[in-house]
């Protein structure tokens, strides 16, 4: 994989056409099949490059640019392991757009902070006021010595003159022994009065939330104390990767359960719970919290598609990892539809699950 060879322009006609699908696309997602009562959810179709894990999707740009993107968790032998950028015109097709930075860009604060620090972990996108605002996560496995970094550009098209990422240095960190949570897997939210709010955390003492402020997209108070919004209660704590979505009047705070990156022996599966308050309590159908091992199952192990996880959400569409057994346990993005039923819950499968 490169590292940011330059794209050829499109033309205005492979553009409207991008436009058109991405139209028909996401007409879909909002007016989904019903089979009965329940609405059913469709996985999309997908080829190209789709070897990403931890998946930060973008289903069409606000300001104009039809393509979609998914950044997604580096690999240390590629662009010395910096998050990795996937690029479709249509959200079907995948090709590979290189990687967030270089030698010559990284943050080289994090080694310092998390030292033997290989690969960058589960990115997440957020725009606000015309600024693309790219969260990450620096950590080594089986550790909480964690790091979350931000960067920032004024666009995601890499043929646009104003491209590139700009670094704004450390968000939040964890320390063994100083802290119980672990700081990666960032997920961003706004809530109704436009304050910004960032969930984190995976397994330790579960997923945390903390207040943001812009422009800068950092923390309100950095001395504040996390706020803890799910906990499976026993050790290990097996829930990480948090993305909250605000939707009617509901927070709903989407998570990954149990174990990934094992291949075809990964248990990874989804589960979701909602609130009134972003700061919850976040809870399931039968009222259960979610700091108390409640969530409602989403989407588990299903045919090929071995421990699904690492998701987010964009323009309808829920995106996530998974291990194909197929291809001996590696993984592989899936894009499905996300409809929801009439009590206002989302629904990820299809009647063939």
């Amino acid at each position: 994989m490169s590292t940011g060879t330059p794209r050829r322009r499109r033309t205005v006609g492979v553009i409207a056409a991008g436009v058109a699908l991405v139209v028909a696309l996401a007409t879909a997602a909002a007016v989904w099949s019903v089979r009965g009562s329940e609405p059913v959810a469709t996985e999309l179709a997908l080829t190209g490059d789709l070897r990403t894990h931890d998946p930060a999707l973008v289903a069409g740009d606000p300001d104009g640019d039809p393509s979609w993107y998914v950044f997604s968790t580096g690999d240390v032998r590629v662009g010395l392991g910096s998050i990795q950028i996937r690029r479709s015109d249509d959200g079907l097709h995948w090709e590979d757009a290189g990687t967030v930075w270089d030698a010559g860009t990284r943050p080289e604060w994090v080694y310092d902070v998390v030292p033997g620090v290989e690969n960058f972990w589960a990115p997440e996108l957020y725009q606000h006021d015309g600024t693309w605002y790219l969260y990450y996560a620096a950590s080594t496995f089986g550790s909480n010595r964690s790091v979350i970094g931000l960067m920032t550009s004024p666009t995601l098209d890499p043929d646009d003159p104003a491209y590139g990422w700009e670094d704004q240095g450390e968000v939040w960190r964890s320390v063994p022994g100083e802290t119980d949570y672990n700081a990666i897997d960032p997920g961003i939210v706004e809530d109704e009065d436009g304050t910004p709010w960032m969930a984190f955390g995976s397994f330790w003492g579960g997923i945390q939330l903390v207040e943001l402020e812009w422009p800068s997209g950092k923390p309100a108070d950095p001395q504040a104390e996390p706020i803890t919004i799910a906990d499976r209660v026993a050790p290990p704590n097996a829930v990480e990767a948090p993305y909250l979505v605000h939707r009617d009047g509901w927070y709903y705070l989407f998570v990954s359960r149990d174990s990934c990156c094992q291949g075809t022996d990964s248990t990874y599966n989804m589960a979701v719970g909602r609130s009134r308050d972003v700061t919850g309590p976040y809870v399931d159908r039968a009222g259960t919290p979610m700091t108390e091992d409640g969530g409602e199952t989403l989407l588990e192990t299903h045919g090929d598609q071995i421990g699904p996880g690492g998701q987010s959400v964009s323009g309808g569409y829920l995106a996530y990892h998974y291990y194909a057994e197929s291809l001996g346990g590696d993984f592989q993005l899936s894009l499905r539809e996300l409809a929801w039923d009439d009590d206002g819950w989302p629904v990820a499968t299809t009647s063939s699950d």
